[in-house]
């Protein structure tokens, strides 16, 4: 909620716009941002964690939005993209002291891994900052009141780079505390004092000159489109065709320029490069389920099945569904007006195509009582 404030009063009106959310997973300050930016923004998603990316992966695709790349690399990746960002938000990893409402953060803590924290801190830091352009913007948060990870650390970005830090006014908003540590400024969210966990925000500018973008060169794998791709793209979807590429027989619609996009191409390990369209097959397209959840999908592209809670359920464990008066061919299936996926109907059967790694596999009791369910012989309560 902070950082919606933060952006609309030092970036927001600024027209075209790149952000990284650097450490990403599993995706709220993510989808938030892409809300923020706008379609004509670019945001890149990045998580380090093989896992964790996966996860932050499938959030985004079934947030639905198009102007989001998702990215699984190092900070010190990033390092070769100077002055490329306009926005850098680095949520990072801490202490956790602001979580101590949760008995893992507490057997967690020791003053080692505060240290510990600080020092890798510190370096991803230093790691990104050459990507950030001059006068650009880097939001710094942790979720500890450790000041060697939140104060101090933001001293030693100013001194060792060429920044300084950005007030916020906030006399509007009651229980949030403004740090001022010798001249650094930050802002403090105390348990005690927000309904919220607890948590430290520090809002640095750049001052000095980075140098031109240098990209790793590396043989491009892209393919033309020819015209019944096109004209695929054009009933099925409201992207741009100038947006469209396409990787073998894979068709994606990119939230970036192609100079953008063959920038990050070259320098990061990108695990969703914008909205995958379809796969182009000899025997026709055959339509992706980032598709099925796109925001750009047009409404008349595919006939829809609207399902009850019992066959939703089933279709998101993969399970055979039979919908009533469904033409032959590909449609999507809903529930209460919400898109699930994509089945396609032929003729003696309906074939599933939600998700193999997504799919249900707890156990939900197929009565449409959606409040109870078991998982792990544990009853939970939602």
């Amino acid at each position: 909620m902070f950082l919606e404030q933060v952006f609309k009063q030092v970036v927001a009106g600024e027209g075209y716009l790149r952000v990284l959310d650097l450490c990403a997973a599993p995706g709220g300050k993510s989808t938030h941002l892409s809300s923020l930016i706008g379609s004509q923004g670019l945001l890149i998603a990045n998580e380090v964690i093989k896992t964790r990316a996966s996860v932050l992966a499938e959030n985004i695709t079934k947030w639905g939005s198009s102007n989001i790349i998702v990215t699984r690399n190092d900070p010190s990746a990033f390092s070769e993209l100077n002055g490329f960002f306009d926005i850098i938000l680095i949520d990072a990893p801490c202490s956790g002291e602001g979580m101590f409402r949760d008995p893992v953060a507490v057997r967690e803590w020791s003053v080692e891994n505060t240290t510990h924290c600080s020092e890798r801190q510190k370096r991803i830091l230093d790691d990104v900052w050459p990507s950030l352009k001059e006068n650009g913007i880097l939001i710094y948060s942790t979720c500890t009141f450790n000041p060697g990870e939140n104060e101090e650390n933001i001293n030693w970005m100013i001194t060792k780079h060429q920044a300084k830090t950005v007030d916020i006014p906030v006399s509007d908003f009651k229980g949030i505390t403004e740090i001022d540590h010798h001249g650094i400024k930050g802002f403090g969210f105390y348990p005690d004092r927000v309904k919220g966990e607890g948590l430290f925000i520090s809002v640095l500018r750049k001052t000095g000159i980075s140098g031109k973008t240098a990209a790793r060169k590396r043989k491009e794998e892209r393919r033309e489109l020819n015209k019944s791709d096109i004209q695929i793209v054009k009933e099925w979807t409201r992207f741009p065709v100038e947006n469209i590429i396409r990787t073998d027989d894979q068709i994606f619609s990119i939230p970036a320029s192609h100079e953008d996009f063959n920038i990050l191409n070259q320098n990061l390990r990108i695990i969703k490069a914008g909205t995958r369209i379809c796969a182009s097959k000899k025997n026709g397209c055959v339509p992706d389920h980032e598709l099925a959840m796109s925001e750009c999908i047009r409404k008349d592209a595919f006939p829809v099945a609207e399902l009850n809670y019992d066959d939703a359920i089933r279709y998101l464990r993969r399970g055979n569904i039979m919908p009533s008066d469904i033409p032959k061919g590909w449609f999507i299936v809903t529930y209460k007006g919400v898109r699930v996926g994509f089945c396609n109907n032929i003729g003696n059967r309906v074939n599933n195509y939600y998700p193999v790694d997504w799919r249900i596999r707890m156990s939900i009791p197929e009565t449409g009582n959606t409040n109870i369910i078991r998982w792990d012989q544990k009853t939970i309560f939602s």
